[in-house]
Order: C-alpha cells, then sequence, then structure tokens
C-alpha cells in the first residue's frame, strides 16, 4: 500500500495523503495552502475522512493549510514539540504515534534542518520532509538548522532503518517521486562516504539564496497558516516606543520568528532561581537583569549581552515585562538593537505562555525544559 502523493509546483512541496482501507480515516503530511482546494477535492473522490493534518517542521518556503484543513475537514492538528507550532494541540515527541483507524504513524525527531524537524514512519515508507532529499538533504543555514545534527539524523536515525524502506521527501526540484534508504546510503552525493566533519564543512560552504517566502511563511506556520491576514500581519511588525530608548516591543510571534531564522537571539533575563523554578525556554540566552540576594543589578550584564548579541539584534523577556524593558534600554546604550517581548508571561493576554499540560511552562506552544 503506498501514500497518494501530491505535488505543489510553485514550492516544490510534496504532500502526503495516508488512509485505513477499511475506516476510510486518513491523514495529510505538509498540506499547502494554495492547494487546499484539490487537496480537499481528493479526500471527498476516495471517500476519506480527514483526522490528522501534520507538519514535519515549520516551512519557510510555503504556508500550511494544517489550520484551515482543521475549520473544514475536522482534522486534528499535530506538529513536532520542538517547532514552536502553539496552534496544534499534539506536540509530537520522539516515538509518539498518530492512529488513523487501525494504521498508525510513528514520529522519528530528526534536528538538522530545523531544530525540531520531525520524520515519520508509516509501515516500510518513511516521510522525511526536509531532512533527507532524493540525492541531497535540508540545508542547515538558517531557522536554528545545525549541519552536524543533521547529520546524525540522517546516519543514526534513518539510515538505521531497513534498506527496502520508502523515502518519500518534503521537495524534490527534478520530478523524482522516492526513493529507498539503501540507495541513499550508497547513493546520495551529500552523504555517501562522507565523515560528519566531511559533511558539516560541506554544508557550511553552500551559498543559498535565501528563501522567498521566508518572512511570511516562517509566521504564518507558527500558527498552523492561520495568522497571515492583516490582524496577524499586525503581530509580526516591531510597534516603536515614545521615547525611542530602545528599538521597539515585539510579539512573541515575531520575537520567535526572528530567532529562527537567526536575525535575533532571545534572550531571558529572569533571575537563575526564576528559570530553576519556573523552567528554561528553548533557544533562550541567560542573561539576568538581576540576581540575588536583594534583586542586585547584575554586575556583569554589559559583558554578557554583548557576548550574546555577536551583532545580532536582541529580543528580550521576563516574568513581567518590566525587567525586559531596563534590560532593553541598557542594550541600546551598549549600542545594541535591543526589543522587549510585550506582555511578558504572567499577564499572558493572548494566551501566549501558559501551564501546560505536563506542568511545563509553555513559551508559543514550546515545553519549558524543567530540571
Amino acid at each position: 500500500m503506498k501514500p497518494l502523493q501530491l505535488f505543489d509546483p510553485a514550492s516544490s512541496t510534496y504532500t502526503y495523503i495516508l488512509f485505513d482501507p477499511v475506516s476510510r480515516d486518513a491523514l495529510i503530511i505538509d498540506p499547502v495552502d494554495e492547494q487546499i482546494d484539490r487537496d480537499l477535492a481528493v479526500l471527498r473522490d476516495h471517500g476519506l475522512r480527514l483526522v490528522w493534518a501534520v507538519e514535519t517542521h515549520a516551512h519557510a518556503d510555503h504556508i500550511t493549510s494544517a489550520g484551515r484543513l482543521a475549520e473544514l475537514a475536522g482534522a486534528r492538528l499535530a506538529a513536532p514539540a520542538g517547532c514552536g507550532i502553539g496552534t496544534a494541540a499534539t506536540q509530537l515527541q520522539q516515538d509518539d504515534t498518530l492512529s488513523f483507524g487501525q494504521e498508525s504513524l510513528r514520529a522519528l525527531h530528526t534536528p538538522g534542518h530545523t531544530a525540531g524537524s520531525m520524520s515519520f514512519l508509516w509501515r516500510n515508507h518513511v516521510f522525511t520532509g526536509d531532512t533527507l532529499l532524493i540525492g541531497g538533504c535540508g540545508r542547515t543555514d538558517f531557522q536554528s538548522g545545525s549541519a552536524a545534527d543533521l547529520y546524525r539524523s540522517i546516519t543514526e536515525v534513518l539510515f538505521r532503518l531497513p534498506d527496502d524502506t520508502t523515502v518519500w521527501p518534503g521537495h524534490d526540484y527534478q520530478g523524482r517521486t522516492h526513493s529507498t534508504i539503501g540507495h541513499e546510503k550508497l547513493h546520495n552525493p551529500r552523504l555517501a562516504g562522507r565523515s560528519e566533519a566531511a559533511f558539516v564543512s560541506l554544508m557550511n560552504s553552500l551559498q543559498l539564496p535565501r528563501p522567498r517566502r521566508i518572512d511570511e511563511a516562517v509566521p504564518a506556520n507558527l500558527t498552523s497558516g492561520l495568522r497571515h491576514d492583516v490582524d496577524g500581519a499586525a503581530l509580526m511588525q516591531p510597534r516603536e516606543v515614545a521615547d525611542a530608548s530602545y528599538a521597539g516591543d515585539v510579539s512573541p510571534q515575531l520575537a520567535w520568528a526572528w530567532a529562527q531564522a537567526g536575525e535575533a537571539v532571545l534572550v531571558d533575563v529572569r533571575t537563575d532561581a526564576e528559570r530553576e523554578w519556573v523552567g528554561f525556554v528553548p533557544g533562550a540566552v541567560a542573561v539576568a537583569w538581576k540576581q540575588w540576594p536583594g534583586m542586585a543589578l547584575n554586575p556583569g550584564f554589559d559583558e554578557q549581552i554583548r557576548a550574546a548579541s555577536q551583532g545580532r539584534k536582541v529580543v528580550l523577556l521576563c516574568r513581567s515585562g518590566v525587567r525586559s524593558v531596563a534590560a532593553a534600554r541598557r542594550a541600546t546604550q551598549l549600542g545594541i538593537e535591543a526589543y522587549n517581548i510585550l506582555d511578558g508571561f504572567e499577564g499572558d493576554p493572548d494566551g501566549q505562555a501558559h501551564r501546560g499540560r505536563q506542568g511545563g511552562w509553555r513559551f508559543l506552544g514550546l515545553p519549558w525544559r524543567q530540571n
């Protein structure tokens, strides 16, 4: 039994529909917004009931239709836990499974293209997203990418699957539709015969153009494609501050999009004690504004914020929004382009931070790491 493979010419994206032939329950992987009418027609023509819309990662080259499929077809949303797609109620971890009828899909954490990227295993088929492509692999130069992580994800996770496992990639630009694990082991020019060091050197030497739609696609995809209308666009613009004492205020969505794209560094100015007690924001650099005892100003702040910035803009967060404003003003005095993340994490007017189901705090749908 094979998946239904669908193609979006504008982004060269493959979308996959899997289904249980008895119950007719179906699952879709990496749907594209411009193709929603096509996908709904395919579901209707095959007599399928969509129960899951699944992402391999937060895409930078197209906008997903997952949120709209949830509204129109009643699908539930699932996404990798490390991708920050807060609208997905099911945040997938390694080896989690999604059931559709008598069939099931297993999540494989394969970071590298992005930190949260996942592949999915169904029967003897693996859906690799942008992790492993036919004769290639995903890029690693933006959006929390890591060439070393990608090498290990491919060689230690995907290449350990049986050689006859069919590889269904997230993209192909030459009209190829599928491959096998065995073929890619032997013939993938980026990987075959290369050590990790050689692979990292190769990936770091690539001079690839910036994805054309990244500025609109990543923010939209963090909300399953639902917030790229006029109101959603407003979330993605900095707000000027009246006294111009720092660069501006930004929404959590914009801060995370900048951080994922490598344009800014996320800086947590809470105390060490708060982070130990409440949790650690994924990807954030800890630079306390004040410290116990006595909540005195951190004498090492200037040096630490310069080291964190490394020439990038910084977006600062704290628990209530007060310290992050003060820290943004000081960083601006040091010549750093600094922004405050609006609302802090106590007021939470838009549900951006809340105590999660497992007891950990969440930032844009990401579980905060706790000791």
